[in-house]
């Protein structure tokens, strides 16, 4: 995420518009896809730690390259191996959260996601902090060559191959599972969920600091604070969310979430951009309220659906959570193109409409939740 305080500039200098962007985005959508499925049969066969060492590298890779991008090809390519080892190293990391939650028969979930949204809130306060005196290239390169440094100490230090429930390829029954039918019905419909909230998601990192530039005349830096606000209630949420789903259930926390964040996104858009023009303080705070909610609703549904997906009896955990991942985690790339896509023939705040909608249907989706 350290690029999210940046995208406007990164958009700039590729001299793209708003739908070029949105094109440009799929890339990561492709690389995300091929990541997720290629790593959940890798994950069955090898182990999650032994995969997640080529995909944090292959991430930080492709963030070299979107920081060193001045040509539309270059940055797309660069978007697609960012996504191929983004969604490898999240998926390993889910996986390892599915194991530790098994072996110490507790909720944690929840709060390991709050992890990473806190380095997705730290990574996007110092881009908008640093927006006026280093450049987009020193911050990304610096962020990626740190943040392979530090994937490749603390995987040392994650569950064994042994113990991740991955079987080494043994019983290839649980790791071949068919497109369709009754067996992975429920898969089909979790990853649907997944999609929802991360549509809702992709767009708050991606078009954000965009709809408040050019909708609300917000300057550099300060644009960051939509999803730096978006961020932090994620935080929060997710810390508080292992406790919550322990009181309410997943399938009701997620509903009550994807409710209150949806509607509560969508009135704060309606009533913050116009605004802007005569009250542009008073329309920030509104914005940034809105962006917070939306974050707290999104924020307990990555983990409910996934340790929904795990638990499905008979599919190796992997690479059930690996075609909910699939299914899911496109809509976090491809959601924000299709934003683009949208706002070039009406505005970014009509478009937002569509993540908007996103979030409440996943919230809706938590019946499929057992």
């Amino acid at each position: 995420m350290s690029w999210v305080a940046r995208i406007p500039e990164i958009k700039d200098t590729n001299n793209l518009t708003n739908s070029g962007f949105g094109l440009v985005l799929l890339a990561s959508a492709l690389g995300s896809i091929t990541g997720a499925q290629l790593s959940g049969r890798l994950i069955h066969s090898f182990g999650s730690r032994n995969v997640m060492r080529f995909a944090a590298v292959t991430m930080s890779v492709g963030i070299c390259g979107i920081a060193l991008s001045s040509h539309p090809v270059f940055l797309a390519s660069s978007l697609f191996v960012m996504g191929l080892g983004y969604s490898g190293t999240d998926l390993c990391v889910s996986v390892q959260a599915v194991a530790l939650e098994n072996i110490m028969s507790k909720r944690s979930m929840s709060s390991f996601h709050g992890m990473w949204s806190l380095g997705a809130f730290l990574t996007t306060i110092l881009g908008g902090s640093i927006a006026n005196f280093v450049s987009p290239e020193v911050n990304l390169i610096s962020v990626a060559v740190s943040a392979a440094v530090f994937f490749l100490v603390v995987i040392n230090y994650l569950l064994p191959s042994g113990l991740d429930n991955h079987d080494g390829g043994a019983d290839e029954t649980k790791a071949k599972i068919p497109l369709f039918g009754s067996k992975v019905r429920p898969l089909w419909f979790l990853g649907f969920g997944l999609l929802g909230s991360l549509i809702a998601e992709g767009a708050a990192s991606d078009w954000g600091a965009l709809l408040l530039r050019d909708e609300m005349g917000v300057g550099k830096g300060i644009n960051a604070s939509a999803y730096a606000s978006f961020a932090l209630a994620m935080i929060i949420t997710r810390f508080l969310g292992d406790r919550a789903m322990n009181h309410f259930g997943p399938r009701k926390l997620v509903l009550i979430s994807g409710l209150i964040g949806g509607i509560g996104w969508a009135l704060s858009i309606a009533i913050a951009v116009p605004l802007s023009d005569s009250h542009p303080l008073s329309a920030l705070v509104i914005i940034n309220l809105g962006f917070a909610l939306a974050g707290f609703g999104i924020a307990p549904m990555f983990p409910a659906f996934i340790l929904a997906a795990s638990a499905i009896p008979g599919i190796a955990p992997s690479v059930s959570s690996a075609r909910a991942f699939v299914i899911g985690l496109s809509g976090f790339f491809i959601g924000p193109s299709i934003i683009g896509f949208l706002a070039e023939g009406t505005s970014i705040s009509v478009a937002m409409a569509f993540p908007i909608l996103a979030l409440l249907v996943a919230g809706i989706l938590s019946r499929v939740i057992k």
